[in-house]
């Protein structure tokens, strides 16, 4: 008998974690539960699949509602959520019986050794609240799991998985055929796109490509996203004297043709579960650079590695990157061709069993 799926998110924000949830909802034609709308950047949302909104006025009355949407969904369901406050709010209401469905949790980012002081304490707490009525975690990685169990010993470590994030390959080749717009179909350029926080490194790439602007005086770096430090980099970018050479284009809904026809893409960040992007990136471009911010990113074939946090490592890679001829595309293809979204989603649920 197929299972009955729900996959819930904070909002419906088109960050990476919500791609995956929507991906394996997507394989698994289930349903959708946001704690509330965004107003733009959302994700593209199939009209064959179920979505509901709890609320559009804010996250905290999502929290507060999401007890009474969760109604249709409480027994004789999989519930899977991937934010840790989230996972820790539904593993509660697990603990003290109103959710009698089984959970499966993802763990979208170490977030026990990516923060500290008061937000560590907080999440420490929601844990402890809430994971111990947790079905099953969901790490991306080796060093995920390790790092989480070595974190949390009162979670039993059976419960706790590995399983490689999921890539459309299909969905991605079919959205990087879009037309580039005019004014960047000439141009010569790199790209990098994330969210503007810290933990992406922009401030790091700027700073590398500051020191090979000269000798590729055509070159322009392009970064896609939107966040809180985006007047900082804009700061870095003018002190710099790059403002015709750095463009920080803000959000778009598909930057898939710009990765398929930079001269390199470059994932730049400091810390991170896996980023999501970089697979993106590997299916569509040959020349892939990467920092080493997350585990299983040096076991990578085919790409450029450079050490996270270091300007002068990350500016050697792209270099590298940049000069060489010959880039080895098929062993990146078999790299990620075991990560379509139905794989992901049969793994998880038969670990679940």
């Amino acid at each position: 008998m197929k299972p009955k799926l729900l996959f819930v998110s904070i909002t419906d924000k088109a960050n990476g974690a919500e791609n995956i949830l929507l991906q394996a909802a997507r394989a698994s034609n289930a349903s959708l539960l946001f704690l509330k709308k965004v107003d733009s950047g959302g994700l593209n949302i199939p009209g064959d699949l179920h979505a509901e909104y709890v609320s559009t006025n804010s996250v905290s009355g999502g929290f507060f509602r999401l007890v009474k949407s969760l109604s249709h969904y409480r027994t004789d369901h999989i519930v899977f959520s991937t934010h840790p406050y989230l996972n820790a709010y539904l593993g509660f209401l697990k603990r003290i019986g109103y959710l009698k469905s089984k959970l499966i949790v993802r763990e979208c980012s170490s977030v026990l050794t990516r923060y500290s002081g008061l937000k560590k304490w907080s999440y420490k707490v929601a844990y402890w609240l809430g994971y111990p009525g947790v079905n099953l975690v969901v790490c991306q990685t080796c060093s995920m799991r390790d790092t989480f169990v070595q974190h949390l010993p009162y979670i039993d470590r059976r419960k706790v998985i590995i399983q490689k994030n999921p890539i459309d390959i299909e969905q991605n080749l079919i959205k990087a055929e879009a037309a580039l717009p005019a004014a960047d179909a000439t141009a010569e350029f790199i790209c990098a796109a994330g969210r503007l926080i810290p933990e992406k490194g922009f401030d790091i790439l700027i700073m590398a490509f500051d020191e090979i602007k000269a000798s590729r005086p055509k070159l322009k770096l392009l970064i896609f996203g939107e966040g809180p430090e985006q007047a900082s980099l804009e700061n870095l970018i003018s002190a710099l004297k790059l403002e015709d050479r750095v463009i920080l284009k803000g959000w778009i809904a598909n930057p898939m043709p710009y990765f398929k026809h930079a001269k390199a893409c470059v994932v730049s960040s400091i810390k991170e579960g896996f980023p999501n992007v970089l697979l993106q990136m590997m299916i569509l471009n040959p020349v892939v650079i990467s920092t080493n911010c997350a585990g299983g990113i040096d076991e990578i074939p085919g790409i450029y590695l450079a050490e996270a946090d270091n300007v002068n490592s990350l500016t050697s890679a792209i270099n590298t990157a940049l000069s060489t001829k010959k880039h080895n595309k098929d062993l990146i293809m078999q790299y990620v061709e075991d990560r379509t979204p139905e794989i992901f989603i049969k793994s998880i649920l038969n670990a679940l069993v």
